[in-house]
């Protein structure tokens, strides 16, 4: 019987890396995506690419409105950072910081993995180059392990604990990008911009984008994507 893993997409490069991580430790993997009132659907296109590219046994796109909210560049009218130095990124928590996301989303993991008798729960977070999001910190990662062994039924019976797989923690892009290629992933059909133009093109001067070129250019790989201008 194989072992199964519940892994979080959002299209991008870092969870496309932990697929396919999840993937070669022999994972039967169940894709979980969201639309959640983002700028746009590009990354969703991504993820449906990269669940086909992997095999998942299901990819599971799920509708949530955090615009109701607001708060964030990504949900709200407000304009996202271009331009910026790592120095500016890391000086402060971003305007494209979606409040409460990551454990929005872990806890959509951590439901579906009950229900399929799931121990195993991947996030491509990384707490080396990102964009200072706190969410992406292994405290906080080891804080809700701990939570989500409380509060699941599966969990308190002791028929199935819960752990937060999170194999890039302490990956800087390039190392991440060089572990990806080595196991075959396509970056091609991936999806980082937060702001791209009508036709797909990524910005490149978003932080995300910004990331993405730093980690190819110090991997020394091309980086497929297709930037305007």
């Amino acid at each position: 019987m194989s072992k199964k893993a519940v892994i979080l997409s959002s299209g991008g490069i870092d969870s496309t890396t932990a697929m396919a991580i999840a993937k070669s430790e022999g994972y039967e993997i169940y894709s979980l995506s969201f639309f959640y009132g983002q700028r746009h659907s590009l990354e969703l296109e991504a993820a449906k690419k990269v669940a086909g590219f992997f095999g998942t046994r299901k990819h599971l796109v799920v509708n949530i409105d955090l615009r109701a909210f607001g708060g964030s560049a990504l949900t709200d009218d407000i304009e996202v950072p271009k331009g910026r130095d790592e120095k500016d990124m890391q000086r402060s928590i971003p305007v494209t910081y979606v409040p409460a996301r990551n454990t929005i989303f872990l806890s959509y993991a951590l439901a579906w993995a009950e229900i399929l008798h799931v121990s195993d729960i991947f996030i491509g977070v990384t707490a080396v180059d990102y964009s200072g999001y706190p969410d992406c910190r292994p405290e906080y990662i080891a804080a809700f392990e701990k939570m989500a062994n409380l509060a699941t039924k599966a969990a308190v019976e002791g028929k199935t604990g819960v752990r937060i797989k999170t194999p890039l923690i302490a990956m800087s892009k390039a190392d991440i990008i060089r572990s990806g290629n080595k196991l075959g992933v396509d970056y091609g059909i991936t999806h980082s911009c937060y702001d791209p133009s009508p036709d797909g093109k990524a910005c490149g001067q978003c932080d995300s984008c910004l990331l993405r070129k730093k980690g190819f250019r110090e991997a020394g790989i091309p980086d497929p994507a297709i930037y305007i201008g």
